[in-house]
């Protein structure tokens, strides 16, 4: 009886191990995200500092194929992000990004950035119409933006249309912002006026 039970704890003690090592391993790889964004943000913040001091398309990191193109902050939601040059998902995993169609970053114009609605841009469900949000250009210089919209629309059937002469700000992230699935054809569009 002895040999049975003996025969059969070996098996359970190798399973039992080898889940706890999985399970150990599993923790380690979701500490490291949090670790790996944490040093993003540190080398974004490095890298907007020297652009703001006259650097031109400053890598956050050697092989990075973006830059800091601007700061976007909400001071009421308590939000300072570096904006990324291109909206593109490489790109938008680290903070949100501008869309290079729209106008540059503080020139006339309807100036387009977009983020995921599960980290950057998550706060923007909780913004309202008539909030402020700011956006640093690269020489320093702040543009205050109120925000006169909040609307879902379908990226399949709507378009937004660019204004090349007067300022504005458009953030874009998908919708619903508790949605378990990626992407989607919604979009939560959050329009602002320079003040």
């Amino acid at each position: 009886m002895n040999q049975i039970r003996l025969a059969l704890s070996r098996p359970l003690a190798a399973t039992a191990c080898w889940l706890v090592l999985a399970g150990l391993w599993q923790i380690a790889e979701g500490a490291g995200i949090y670790a790996k964004a944490g040093l993003a943000q540190y080398l974004l913040r490095r890298a907007w500092s020297r652009t703001v001091a006259g650097e031109r398309s400053v890598k956050p990191w050697p092989w990075a194929d973006t830059w800091p193109v601007a700061r976007l902050i909400a001071t009421a939601r308590g939000i300072d992000l570096i904006v990324l040059n291109g909206a593109y998902g490489r790109t938008m995993a680290f903070g949100p990004a501008y869309v290079e169609s729209s106008a540059y970053p503080g020139t006339a114009g309807t100036t387009i950035v977009t983020g995921h609605r599960d980290t950057h841009f998550r706060f923007l469900k909780d913004l309202h119409r008539h909030e402020t949000v700011v956006l640093e250009t690269a020489d320093g210089a702040r543009r205050s933006y109120q925000i006169r919209n909040l609307e879902i629309v379908d990226a399949r059937t709507s378009m937004i249309l660019l204004d090349h002469r007067e300022a504005s700000l458009i953030l874009i992230t998908c919708y619903p912002f508790e949605s378990i699935a990626p992407g989607g054809p919604l979009r939560y569009v959050v329009t602002a006026e320079a003040k």
